[in-house]
């Protein structure tokens, strides 16, 4: 029998900067539906914010990366703290990442 090893942080990192992306895309509200079903209401209120956060500083700013940058750093983070107290969730995680990539 073959075990893989998942590195959380890793995955954390890669739906960090997968989150950013569809919170900056037109098909956001289809991805958002997502994060509800599969990580909950806590985490579709983050992803909300951080899409609103990122027009904000779009407006503001006529697209200063800078803005992406903190929002995935942010991302990272919750990710991070999500998968290590729930880490059953790193399945939803990477689907969700695989998600964004294709929006």
């Amino acid at each position: 029998m073959t075990q893989s090893v998942i590195h959380h942080q890793r995955v954390a990192w890669e739906g960090a900067r997968a989150f950013v992306r569809a919170a900056g895309s037109p098909h956001s509200e289809t991805f958002a539906a997502r994060v509800l079903s599969r990580l909950g209401s806590e985490v579709y209120g983050q992803f909300a914010d951080s899409r609103q956060r990122l027009l904000t500083a779009l407006v503001e700013t006529g697209g200063d990366r800078h803005a992406g940058d903190v929002e995935a750093g942010k991302w990272r983070v919750r990710l991070e703290d999500l998968l290590r107290a729930s880490p059953e969730l790193v399945v939803a995680v990477r689907e969700l990442t695989d998600e964004a990539l294709d929006l």
